[in-house]
């Protein structure tokens, strides 16, 4: 098969995963070989400054000995395959490099033969890369599921990120859709990729006390960029809080740089045991912001989620969800209530937050101080500044009519008022 086919076959066949974001990790050249990694971002990302940025994402094969069900390279579907030899991905990913079309690499695979043998040849890609051609930029490589922590581990000497996906929320999802998959295994990965972590952040701190030790260390580094993981969303009955839960576990466990949420999107040739439709796409924004109200916002999982409400409100954002639910501690003081508090405020963000308290520190923060804030309509009834009068009155309002001002429903006239 030309190399040309076996691109468009791999390339399509690598789009479902979606754990392949920014690198966050700095490797530069020092004027020998080529190319740097500077933390910017990866595959289609786009920095602060607006500049796009990509990589070139591909499996090294889609032939696959494991049966998920919801995926498309599974064992029992009959789709077109193919398989890269180590030197084509190696060449591959120079070329385009060379040519300026991508800025780093992100590779996983189908299972060929054993785990351990297919995770040893993408981690083969990458020390060719990086011993033989001198190349410095960004790479990533998917976990491969089955792998022993070990060959997961030795991937990290080379890469940036290595990402192992947990898939689905639970064990009992995995049992359903890929019983040839464990989350104990998965995290097994994880937990290995997190010592080796903290074990070159450990020997780099220590090392770069002295001169000797900064030569020393100088471009050896274990998956500088961190882990993630990724779960499919909607494939199954599991709720919103089984699938923070799972999130929130990971985050503290294994020190995840991010989890991402992927919709259960159906796929040609979709096995009968999965759904005909793929679930709402703002169920995956919800559970990212839910994510972040988790990692940066002081909140846990019982205020996100609860006994009795399961799954995430799909017209409100959860932050302003739970402000309806303990209207008790509002309106906040923006001149004199704590971050934390300050942080509790729907549309308030971190960055927000830290102007208002640098403004604060030498004036009292005025109503027309808001705009330029950018501080968002829907923070409104949950704040006071220091000659805030006009907002007082939507403090008054039920739980009901303030969620309705805040989706900006109108209210309804009844047939005498119209008339």
């Amino acid at each position: 098969m030309e190399l040309r086919h076996k691109l468009t076959i791999l390339a399509d066949a690598a789009k479902y995963d979606a754990s392949c974001a920014s690198s966050g990790a700095k490797r530069g050249n020092n004027g020998q070989g080529i190319g740097n990694s500077d933390g910017t971002g990866i595959c289609h990302s786009y920095t602060p400054d607006g500049r796009c940025v990509s990589l070139l994402k591909i499996l090294l094969t889609n032939h696959c000995t494991f049966d998920c069900r919801y995926c498309i390279n599974r064992a029992s579907n009959d789709i077109p395959r193919a398989k890269f030899t180590v030197e084509e991905v190696v060449n591959l990913t120079l070329d385009f490099y060379r040519r300026n079309y991508i800025e780093g690499l992100f590779l996983s695979s189908g299972i060929i033969g054993t785990p351990d043998g297919t995770m040893a040849q993408m981690t083969e890609v990458a020390r060719q890369l990086r011993e033989v051609h001198l190349y410095n930029g960004y790479i990533h490589l998917k976990a491969v599921a089955g792998a022993s922590p070990e060959a997961v581990a030795e991937a990290g000497v080379h890469a940036d990120r290595v990402s192992a996906n947990i898939e689905l929320p639970t064990e009992r999802d995995l049992q359903h859709l890929a019983p040839d998959k464990s989350s104990a295994q998965t995290e097994a990965a994880m937990s290995h990729l997190k010592i080796g972590i903290d074990a070159d952040k450990a020997r780099r701190s220590e090392g770069a006390r002295t001169e000797a030790g900064k030569a020393e260390l100088a471009g050896k580094k274990f998956a500088p960029a961190g882990q993630s993981t990724q779960m499919i969303i909607g494939a199954t009955p599991s709720t919103d809080a089984d699938v923070l839960r799972t999130a929130d576990r990971l985050y503290g466990r294994h020190k995840l740089k991010r989890v991402y949420y992927t919709a259960y999107s159906p796929i040609p040739i979709a096995h009968p045991s999965l759904p005909d439709k793929r679930p709402p796409l703002v169920r995956e924004h919800r559970l990212y912001q839910a994510d972040w109200l988790l990692r940066f916002y002081g909140f846990s999982i019982d205020e996100i989620v609860t006994p009795t409400t399961q799954n995430l409100d799909l017209e409100l954002d959860p932050k302003t969800t739970w402000a309806l639910d303990h209207r008790d501690i509002f309106p906040v003081d923006l001149n004199r209530d704590p971050k934390l508090l300050l942080l509790r405020v729907p549309g308030l963000g971190v960055r927000n937050v830290n102007r208002i308290l640098s403004i604060r520190r030498h004036r009292s923060i005025q109503r027309s101080d808001l705009k330029p804030l950018r501080v968002p309509r829907r923070a409104l009834p949950f704040i006071t500044t220091a000659d805030d009068t006009c907002h007082t009155h939507l403090l008054t309002l039920d739980r009901t009519r303030l969620r309705d001002h805040l989706l900006n429903k109108p209210k309804q006239m009844s047939l005498f008022a119209a008339a």
